[in-house]
């Protein structure tokens, strides 16, 4: 089943504070609205954390 999340946080790779829309289908990511898959910033971003968790948590 598609659901959709979003996370508020600060981008590194675009200095300010955005939202992120994610779009999980069967704990598989299948749309994000950053550039979450190739970032540099991911190491440290509060997003990427929460993306992480997000599909972590829906596979168990």
């Amino acid at each position: 089943m598609e659901k959709e999340y979003f996370f508020t946080g600060y981008c590194r790779n675009i200095d300010q504070s955005r939202v992120v829309a994610v779009v999980v289908d069967d704990s598989e990511l299948q749309e994000v609205d950053c550039c979450f898959a190739s970032c540099i910033h991911v190491p440290n971003c509060t997003i990427a954390k929460e993306i992480q968790n997000l599909t972590e948590n829906a596979a168990t």
